[in-house]
Formats: structure tokens, sequence, C-alpha cells
């Protein structure tokens, strides 16, 4: 279900609502590039900052406008009532499969999350994808309640965070997972600056915010990585370090966002507030990576 590049494109905001316009305009760019999957409402999809109502016309406007790619959606919310509510709507909007990742205000434990990845795999008739995201929801999934949930009739593949960057520990970590989960379940690795290692390490998937903006780029590394071609993958992603750089200092989202705004994907100010884009030292340095690049 989760193969080759899954691209997470960014919901631009324009005056405190979801810019319906630009979001769009870059799914559109997506399904030109022929990107293997489309994943909305993400962490870098800004699920957080939107009611139920304008999370609802988001996937359906993905959709329509993935003209046949596969959407992923994210359901994340923080009661668990709220996400069997998403779950119909992305299966209404026409969602290929849904997105689930643990979070809450108080702490999770693991037999909570369980149950609620049990409470959308018995409501839903769509697959699902675990999303492991520690850095943001702030709870892991241990391995063993990877495996756990993996054994759920409707999961079809887990998001794992960013691999280790050397091969043979990649390796041993895809092996641990592999060796935990039914073989049909594919994994799929986040964490940009790791993709290639994931890749070569035997991820199927690279979920990536790079593909949400600059597809035909993402698809380049992702399919030399998956044809073997680890070192050729693995230079044309080292030209990016400038971007991965600026993503370890100010997060991702902040990143994507101000380059959308830089290239005129997106309007000015294109993160819900509280949030705000890379200020003018932040901004002068993502430029002249854009530059480098034959970008801006």
């Amino acid at each position: 279900m989760l193969k080759g590049l899954c691209a997470y494109p960014l919901t631009p905001f324009a005056q405190g609502r979801p810019d319906e316009a630009s979001f769009g305009r870059l799914v559109d760019r997506l399904r030109r590039a022929r990107v293997d999957s489309i994943c909305v409402l993400g962490s870098t999809g800004n699920f957080a900052y939107m009611d139920r109502q304008e999370r609802r016309r988001i996937a359906q406007l993905a959709v329509e406008a993935a003209d046949g790619i596969p959407v992923i959606v994210g359901i994340s919310a923080l009661a668990a009532r709220q996400v069997l509510a998403l779950a119909e709507d992305a299966q209404q909007a026409g969602a290929g499969a849904l997105m689930l990742s643990p979070m809450s205000y108080q702490i999770l434990r693991d037999h909570e999350v369980f149950e609620l990845f049990r409470a959308v795999n018995d409501a839903s008739s769509l697959p699902l994808v675990i999303y492991d995201n520690p850095s943001t929801t702030h709870f892991s999934c241990s391995d063993d309640l990877l495996g756990r949930l993996a054994g759920l009739s409707r999961v079809g593949a887990i998001k794992i965070p960013a691999v280790p960057l050397q091969s043979q520990q990649a390796q041993e970590r895809v092996g641990r997972l592999r060796a935990l989960l039914p073989a049909d379940v594919s994994l799929g690795v986040s964490g940009d600056a790791s993709a290639v290692v994931g890749l070569s390490a035997g991820c199927d998937a690279w979920c990536s915010v790079l593909g949400g903006l600059f597809p035909q780029d993402a698809l380049a590394i992702c399919k030399v990585a998956q044809a073997g071609g680890g070192q050729q993958a693995q230079a044309l992603a080292d030209r990016w370090q400038g971007l991965w750089d600026l993503n370890a200092r100010y997060g991702s989202l902040r990143v994507v966002a101000t380059a959308a705004e830089l290239i005129g994907l997106a309007g000015p100010s294109c993160l819900p507030a509280p949030l705000q884009v890379l200020d003018e030292p932040g901004q002068a340095e993502l430029k002249a990576v854009l530059v480098r690049l034959g970008l801006y």
C-alpha cells in the first residue's frame, strides 16, 4: 500500500484559514509529477490547526486534485470520537487510506494506543497507516506495540521515524521491524535526511516533505535508491544537505512553508498562528540554498 515516493504537501494558510487555492495547486503539482501517493493532513499538512469542517474540505480537495493518485488522509486528534469522525469524513471524501499517529494532552499508555487503533480498524473499511512520530506527538511506539498493531486486519503500512545514518545500523533497525511484522505490511521511512539510507536498508517507501514541494527531485532520488543505486542516490540527496541542516535547526514545517512562499507557491505568512515562517536571517539562508539548487 505504501510504496515508492509518498509526498506530503503543505497546507498553506491565508488570513487564519486553509488557503484552498494554493493547496490545490500544490496537489496538482504532485499529480503532474506522478508521485506514487499523496498524504495530506499530516504534520506538514497543519492538521492540528484545523477544525473538522476544514479537514473534511482539505481531504475532498486533495482527492479531486490528485485525479486518481492514491490519497492517504491523516485522522489524528486528541479524542477517540474525533478520530472516528475524521475517519468517516476521509472515507466519504474518497481517501485511499487513513494515517493515524497517537497524540494526546495526557501521556498515553501502550494499551490505550492499541485500543484507539483497534477502534478505527473496526469502524472503517479503509487501509490504515500507523505513524510513529515521537518528535511531534511525544509518544514513541515500542517495537512490541508496532508488532501488535500490525496484526490488526486493516493495518497495511507503518511510517517510521528517521533511521540511523550509518547503513549497518539502519539495516539492523529495519530488520528488527521486519521480523515483527506480517509480510504484507509495508514500511515507509520519514526524515528526509535519512531517506536514501532507509530505502537502501529495505524500506518500501519514502514519506517525504521534500517530495511535497519538489516532487521531481524527490522522485529522482527515490527511484535511483530503490533500483539499487545507493551511492548515486546519496549523491543526489547530498545536494540538499543545506536544506536538511535548516530542517534540523528550524523544523521542516517552517522551512518548507518559507520555501513555498519564496518560490511563489504560497502567499505571505502561510502558517497558522502562532506559527511563523523563518525570520529574515533564516530566509536569507534558505534563499542561498535554493539558489545553489537552481530553484530560486
